[in-house]
C-alpha cells in the first residue's frame, strides 16, 4: 500500500518531507493511527537498515542531487555511519510513546487525528502530515 507523507515543523518554512510517497504493509482502508504509526516506523526501520554502511569510496553527488537535498535541509551521501542496527520494536515503542507525550501531531488531509485509536480514512491521495511540536523554553522570573 503506497501512502503520501509529509514531514513538517514549526518554526520551518518548508517541509522538512514533501509528498513523499513510501510504500508500507497493507493495513486496510480504515486502519487505527496506531497501526499506521506501526506500519510507517517498520518500512523506515526497514529503509534505514538496507541503506549502505559505511566504506571508503564515496558516491559523488550531482548539483541536482545537492539542489534537492538542500530543498529539505540537509544534504548528506546515505550512508550508516553507525554500525548497530535499530531496534523495531524499541523503535515502535518509541514513536507511539512521542505522539502520546504530544512530540508531535498527524493530519490525514485537513483532519487532525487527535488518539492513536482513532481510524484514518486512506485513499491514493491522502496526505499523512506529521508534524514535529517544538516546545517553548524559559523560565519564570
Amino acid at each position: 500500500m503506497d501512502v503520501i507523507i509529509n514531514v513538517k515543523q514549526l518554526g520551518r518554512k518548508h517541509a522538512i518531507l514533501a509528498n513523499k510517497t513510501i510504500e508500507i504493509e497493507d493495513v486496510g482502508v480504515n486502519p487505527s493511527l496506531e497501526k499506521l504509526i506501526l506500519a510507517i516506523v517498520e518500512q523506515q526501520v526497514t529503509a534505514y537498515r538496507q541503506r549502505p554502511q559505511d566504506s571508503q569510496l564515496l558516491p559523488v553527488l550531482s548539483k541536482e542531487n545537492i539542489d534537492n537535498q538542500a530543498a529539505t535541509g540537509k544534504v548528506g551521501f546515505g550512508i550508516n555511519y553507525n554500525d548497530r542496527a535499530p531496534d523495531l520494536a524499541k523503535a515502535q515503542e518509541n514513536a507511539l510513546q512521542a505522539f502520546k507525550d504530544g512530540l508531535f501531531a498527524v493530519f490525514a488531509g485537513e483532519q487532525e487525528i487527535k488518539s492513536l485509536d482513532e481510524t484514518v480514512a486512506l485513499t491514493p491521495a491522502t496526505a499523512l502530515t506529521f508534524i514535529r511540536l517544538t516546545f517553548l523554553a524559559g523560565s519564570f522570573w
